[in-house]
């Protein structure tokens, strides 16, 4: 059958990149519209705007950590039965995941909107940017259905050998975007709820596509009579919590920048932190993008047995992140000035202070790649343990450790120094884990 080609194929630099460069390419398209987005509510509506997306960013990372969780946890779940050869099983549990995906998006969609006044009327801001921030969350999180479908399907795309048609999904889904941002913002002056409903339906299309794809019984994965092993969604989401762990700190983390911006800087230092942040997701797409693509063939070939494999795959992954790792860092230093001028004037204070902060800041991403490969490489091995301990030390332990100290010492380049400094202290932790536990799984 041609799945079973696929994945018996030998571990091959042409093999893997099958794999990897449409997921790669998909992650790097997805970081760019969302650049996109943060240029036209900049240059269309203002920088007070553009904060209030970064305001907003807590609760939408919310939506995407318990869908990532689910998406992470339960295709390394579903694929590992794959390679077990119990295909009609990993069916039963992939249809009740997609199904508990719909319930979980529904759910919070009701509670968003149920917190959000109380939530941003506690953090002081200006009351235009407090209408702003509520404009762009009430529309965002209509879409949270498909918002945690669109997660769950890219993955489940990648898994059933679709990372094409994923890729073209997410290329469709970002031009959509694009367009509609100029459609609602400049032609119809629909403001920051335009750009919120620009991209939720720029999500919806990998969503609605899933829907189809997945419907055909031809499929390697497709829908079918759910089984409701509640212990298997137990296991899932417990496999899956570290890229939710990530996620959600991501998420407090964000929060406590902007409140030690606005208590140095004020909203224009927040500004300044999304710009960074757009740069800093751009670049660590690359990473994100090939360890998504690697997830299901680490799964199945561990559920397989397959060491010899594994273990090509594992140090092949390996020096291709630390190539990734200097280009990327390289490129994004050097070309810090044009990218912020792309978000601000260089006479606006947002320019001074993004510049500084990134040229800071990508420091990091000589560390990030490997961080993130870890956490994937101990999810896909279905170790969800050791994930969430590599996750959380990295995204709150030692961000928390560098964002108490640092600033103390240092002011505002002391936020900026803060994630170069825990990425560090994160990629000691992911190779102590990545050598202690190599002879268990032969990697």
């Amino acid at each position: 059958m041609e799945h079973q080609n696929a994945y018996s194929k030998p571990v091959t630099l042409s093999n893997i990149m099958k794999f990897a460069v449409p997921t790669i390419a998909m992650s790097v398209f997805m970081a760019f519209y969302t650049m996109v987005d943060g240029l036209f509510v900049s240059k269309l509506i203002g920088t007070g705007a553009l904060s209030a997306i970064n305001l907003t960013a807590p609760v939408i990372q919310l939506v995407t950590a318990v869908s990532t969780m689910l998406a992470t946890g339960g295709s390394a779940v579903v694929m590992k039965k794959m390679g077990e050869q119990k295909t009609r099983e990993a069916r039963e549990d992939f249809t009740f995941l997609i199904l508990v995906n719909i319930l979980a998006g529904a759910a919070m969609c009701v509670l968003g909107y149920a917190l959000m006044g109380s939530v941003f009327s506690r953090m002081g801001l200006s009351a235009e940017v407090m209408d702003y921030c509520i404009s762009y969350l009430s529309r965002y999180l209509l879409f949270a259905v498909p918002i945690l479908l669109m997660n769950n399907f890219t993955l489940y795309m990648i898994a059933a050998e679709k990372a094409d048609l994923s890729l073209i999904c997410s290329v469709a889904g970002g031009v959509l975007n694009m367009i509609l941002d100029y459609v609602f913002i400049a032609l119809f002056d629909m403001g920051i709820g335009g750009a919120a409903l620009a991209t939720g339906l720029g999500y919806s299309v990998t969503a609605v596509a899933g829907l189809f794809v997945f419907a055909r019984k031809k499929s390697l994965l497709h829908f079918t009579k759910p089984a409701f092993r509640f212990r298997m969604l137990a296991n899932a989401a417990a496999n899956g919590c570290s890229e939710m762990a990530t996620a959600l700190v991501s998420g407090m983390i964000t929060m406590m920048f902007n409140w030690t911006m606005l208590h140095y800087v004020g909203e224009d230092g927040v500004a300044a932190v999304t710009i960074i942040m757009y740069v800093l997701t751009f670049a660590s797409s690359l990473y994100s993008g090939y360890s998504y693509g690697v997830a299901p063939m680490i799964s199945y070939y561990y559920g397989k047995k397959d060491h010899e494999k594994l273990n090509k795959l594992v140090s092949f992954s390996l020096r291709m992140i630390a190539v990734i790792s200097i280009v990327t860092s390289s490129v994004s230093f050097a070309v810090t000035k044009p990218l912020v001028s792309i978000f601000t004037s260089p006479d606006h204070p947002v320019y001074g202070l993004a510049v500084t902060g990134n040229r800071i800041c990508v420091t990091a991403l000589l560390f990030i790649g490997f961080n993130i490969f870890a956490s994937g490489l101990f999810t896909a091995l279905s170790n969800g343990g050791v994930s969430a301990v590599l996750a959380f030390s990295r995204s709150f332990v030692f961000m928390m450790i560098a964002m108490l100290i640092l600033p103390a010492l240092l002011g505002v380049n002391g936020i900026w120094l803060a994630t170069p400094a825990a990425e560090l202290m994160a990629v000691a932790l992911s190779a102590f884990m990545f050598l202690k536990y190599r002879k268990r799984y032969q990697y």
